[in-house]
């Protein structure tokens, strides 16, 4: 796997089911009551961290996704961790609803808000960057998607265009992010790594190929 320099590349990769990586993170934070476990999915560009947020949603009922690239919209590409917890983590940690309308979609008359019904026992917050220092005292449980460099930048390309536009707008995206990764390491924070693309043949529709982060050699454990 060709990872950026500074990146830990994790080892000991196994399959496990979806349904059981949602009860290891679960395990992660046994006291939780009164609200929603709030759980973060990092990765970089590309790496697929919008599906593997529906994968882990739709596993369980009563689960709901945030996307930080909605609440950083038209805002900074990483620098929008306090808007995150003043209007999402913050009213979640209470055990109350969000509606969040950021102000940027007000000023640029994007329709909508970021939603998330009360009573919810899943909350995945997914971007990259979203396992880092300032938010670590609101995530219950966290999951860094790791893969190949060069396959992921060509994914990002891939999704966001190669109109000149998009192309200046990827070209400072990665310029940002690496620095920044390099200086969270959320690769070593994460309570699982999960291979972006998977490195074992596994059922597509039920199972993950997951590793401790490098900072933790002990395996993973069956939940049941």
């Amino acid at each position: 796997m060709r990872l950026h320099p500074g990146e830990t590349e994790a080892v000991g990769w196994r399959t496990m089911s979806v349904l059981d990586a949602v009860q290891h993170l679960r395990d992660a934070s046994p006291d939780v009551t009164g609200r929603p476990r709030v759980i973060a999915i990092d990765g970089r560009g590309g790496a697929g961290k919008t599906t593997l947020a529906e994968r882990l949603r739709d596993a369980v009922p009563n689960s709901a996704v945030v996307h930080t690239d909605d609440v950083a919209w038209h805002h900074a590409y990483f620098d929008w961790g306090a808007v995150l917890i003043e209007n999402i983590l913050r009213p979640l940690h209470r055990g109350e609803a969000v509606d969040f309308r950021p102000r940027p979609w007000t000023d640029r008359g994007r329709p909508g808000s970021i939603t998330v019904p009360a009573g919810t026992d899943f909350v995945y917050v997914e971007g990259t960057g979203v396992i880092r220092e300032e938010l670590a005292p609101w995530l219950d449980a966290s999951v860094y998607l790791q893969g190949d460099r060069y396959v992921q930048e060509r994914l990002l390309v891939a999704r966001d265009g190669d109109s000149p536009e998009q192309t200046e707008h990827v070209a400072k995206w990665l310029r940002e992010e690496l620095p920044f990764l390099l200086r969270e390491q959320p690769w070593a924070r994460a309570t699982m790594v999960v291979a972006g693309p998977p490195r074992l043949d596994r059922d597509r529709e039920t199972e993950l190929v997951v590793a401790p982060p490098a900072r933790d050699p002990a395996p993973l454990t069956d939940p049941r």
